[in-house]
């Protein structure tokens, strides 16, 4: 393979060490050893790491066979996917090489790469802590948790390369867990399994990365027991946080002011618009108010281009320098009703928290944009009516989410238009879905049967959410 792509891209790129080790290496395959000999002093500890990796040949070869695919179609390739296409097939040799051995490290401080990824190819960290032994055996001052996709290696190329390239880590160890995924949506479980860890030393700049799945890293994997039983704890407390968050947007929205505390979402019916609490959703709500508040500070501070200076630069840099690591669902919850497939899911931005099973009224079903504007228990002031335990309402209108007394219809077309659950699924979609939720009801717009879980969502303390003064007449 000619060098001439690589030193072009080098030229315009200088700070990425990968692509001056490649180019060293391409020199010295010609003889010429003493522009190997700078392209490798250029590409600092990344040398020390490939070289000490013992990277089979053949995957080299096939690294740069996909090189010189990425060069020849570069005129029909944005600036920023060839970027991506070389850091990904990058982070996934990480992954599967340098996971397996035991005696080196890559040095952090010299992956330096210009990849730019987008939203979705992204996942930010959230910060619990830890006083206890890790697999490896040693104790750790702090853990973080994060969740990516098993199976899309560019998705784990940018955690990996979001947790390497980080110049100020939160945390000493940092897991990743191993989401399923179905088309463009992620699959959020209380399970997911520990896929790989990546561990940074702040005094020498030194990180190592350890896979856990055994097939990836061709080794022995260390026991993730004690990792895996604090990922559950984790995706609790996400759940949690998305709840609270959620509803401190849509109170935000109807009052104009953030609540002062959380007991104003708290309140009996009508004001409930979440379901209860618990120490979960009450740690989970000082940071979601907090953050809440940072983003309204750096909106009054932010000034357009073209404006008076002294403003941040950006309203999301500003949360994210004021608040440090972000939770991971950090989208507003939004229910997506599926007429094709009978399928309720619970979303955050493309992740999947639930999804159950529903009946409908086929045609009967109203199609659009709706949003629960009252939640209530006992709908009638019976558990086991015609709907149920549960009912939220959808707008102003005749339709709700509600539970049933015919069981045997949630999956059918046999409801006057609403949306029929099963009593544990309503019940639990109840406590997830703060008031103020968006709800979409259409075809084709969910994946079928994806986010399962094993482990229900549950408030254990919870207000008066009766209404005995009224009596619905919603379209069951």
């Amino acid at each position: 393979m000619s060098p001439s792509y690589l030193k072009k891209y080098v030229q315009m790129h200088p700070d990425n060490k990968m692509a001056w080790y490649l180019l060293g290496k391409e020199y010295e395959r010609g003889g010429q050893t003493g522009k190997a000999n700078y392209c490798f002093n250029k590409a600092g500890q990344i040398y020390e790491a490939f070289e000490s990796s013992k990277v089979p040949a053949e995957v080299w070869k096939e690294y740069e066979a996909r090189l010189m695919e990425a060069s020849a179609q570069k005129e029909k390739r944005g600036r920023r996917r060839r970027r991506r296409r070389l850091l990904v097939t990058l982070m996934f040799l990480l992954l599967l090489f340098i996971p397996s051995m035991d005696d080196t490290d890559v040095h952090t401080d010299a992956v330096s790469s210009d990849y730019d990824p987008s939203v979705e190819d992204l996942y930010t960290l959230s910060e619990v802590s830890v006083n206890d032994v890790t697999p490896a055996g040693r104790q750790e001052a702090s853990l973080t948790f994060t969740a990516s996709s098993l199976r899309d290696a560019s998705r784990r190329g940018a955690a990996i390369d979001e947790l390497l390239s980080s110049s100020k880590p939160k945390a000493r160890l940092t897991a990743v867990l191993g989401m399923e995924q179905k088309g463009r949506w992620l699959l959020w479980k209380r399970n997911m399994p520990v896929m790989f860890t990546v561990e940074r030393d702040a005094a020498s700049g030194r990180s190592a990365v350890q896979a856990f799945d055994a097939k990836s890293c061709d080794c022995k994997p260390p026991d993730a027991g004690p990792l895996q039983k604090k990922a559950r704890q984790w995706t609790k407390e996400q759940e949690a946080y998305a709840v609270v968050s959620s509803a401190i947007g849509h109170f935000t929205n109807k009052n104009r002011q953030l609540p002062k505390g959380l007991s104003e979402l708290i309140q009996p019916y009508p004001n409930n618009w979440i379901a209860g609490t618990s120490p979960e959703l009450e740690q989970a709500f000082k940071q979601a108010l907090q953050l809440a508040k940072q983003e309204i500070d750096a909106q009054k501070s932010y000034r357009p281009s073209g404006a008076a200076s002294g403003g941040s630069a950006n309203p999301s840099q500003s949360k994210a320098a004021a608040a440090g690591p972000v939770p991971f669902l950090v989208q507003p919850l939004e229910i997506l009703v599926d007429k094709s497939s009978h399928e309720l899911a619970l979303v955050s931005g493309n992740v999947v928290v639930r999804s159950y099973t529903v009946g409908l009224g086929g045609d009967r079903t109203p199609e659009g944009t709706f949003m629960i504007t009252e939640k209530v228990i006992n709908p009638n002031g019976k558990s086991n009516g015609e709907f149920g335990s549960r009912g939220m309402q959808l707008s102003d209108t005749n339709y709700a989410i509600h539970g049933t007394n015919e069981p045997d219809s949630v999956g059918k077309d046999e409801s006057k238009g609403c949306i029929r659950m099963s009593k544990a699924d309503v019940e639990e979609l109840f406590d997830l879905a703060p008031a103020g939720t968006k709800v979409t009801i259409g075809k084709g717009i969910a994946p079928e049967l994806a986010g399962r879980t094993e482990e229900r969502f549950v408030v254990p303390v919870r207000q008066n959410q009766t209404n005995p003064r009224k009596t619905y007449h919603w379209l069951n």
